[in-house]
């Protein structure tokens, strides 16, 4: 096993890019697989999931780089700015592990805990980046809904309010189907002896919580996107409904005048 024999670990998830690829790495060096772990640096380790999180463990900051450097060609559409989480671990002679405010405290740095607390790493820092993103929707819809409140011009808004509702859509179809916030880690299934850990350190990051928190505000700007676009719809019902009344009403005078000429005519 990688780290060494240390006393203090320290963990960053880093959310590098909307997918990595794993076969690319069948050649690393693979230390555990579900989640998969590879050595990394002098005595370090990664351990990698597919929806583009990477956590590292014991590296410094030199062999984070070149490790990152190392991983482009398996990452696809990466990040300019990478969102990150870090964490430090330290072990303790108690045979109770419990999470502290600033150190979780394990009685082993072995394999099975690192992947449990990368697993909670990574679902958090996954939501961080979308907490993020859907602030900046919030941003964007907000002049949207102001300008519609006072009767501005939306005719070119159509293209706009869709976006929005298919960022909506994405982030909810990468959050369920690929991270699988809400579920436990694989790892439970073989090793259920550290679902408490997991327990404690998804309580300690607020998993749930946020995971709810987030679900909610997808749902109003897609609610508030949907409306708006509605609105916007009816908007263009009704200017076409008047364009007919008017071409009606323009052919009515243009045949009461046609009869008003040849009755003078006769």
């Amino acid at each position: 096993m990688p780290l060494g024999n240390p006393q203090k670990l320290i963990g960053r998830a880093l959310y590098i890019g909307q997918r990595l690829d794993l076969k690319a790495l069948e050649q690393a060096r693979q230390v555990e697989t579900s989640p998969l772990i590879v050595s990394a640096g002098s005595h370090g380790a990664a351990v990698l999931f597919r929806y583009g999180v990477v956590v590292l463990f014991g590296m410094s900051a030199i062999e984070e780089m070149s490790f990152l450097k190392a991983m482009e060609h398996c990452v696809t559409a990466p990040f300019e700015h990478y969102e990150a989480e870090e964490i430090t671990l330290c072990l303790t002679s108690s045979m109770q592990e419990h999470a502290g405010n600033d150190c979780i405290t394990l009685d082993e740095f072995n394999l099975p805990r690192l992947q449990i607390v990368a697993s909670v790493l990574a679902k958090s820092v996954i939501m961080a980046h979308y907490e993020a993103e859907v602030s900046k929707s919030f941003d964007r819809i907000e002049p949207l809904a102001h300008d519609l409140q006072h009767g501005g011009r939306f005719m070119h808004k159509g293209r706009e309010l869709l976006a929005h509702i298919g960022d909506v859509l994405m982030i909810q179809g990468r959050m369920v189907g690929r991270v699988e916030i809400s579920e436990k880690p694989e790892l439970l299934w073989d090793e259920p002896q550290y679902e408490r850990l997991y327990l404690r350190m998804a309580e300690e990051y607020e998993l749930a919580e946020r995971h709810r928190a987030l679900e909610r505000k997808l749902d109003l700007v897609s609610k508030t996107a949907e409306t708006l676009l509605d609105l916007l719809q009816n908007r263009r019902s009704h200017r076409v409904e008047w364009y007919i009344v008017i071409l009606i009403v323009v052919e009515i005078m243009l045949t009461v005048y046609e009869l008003w000429v040849r009755h003078m005519l006769t």
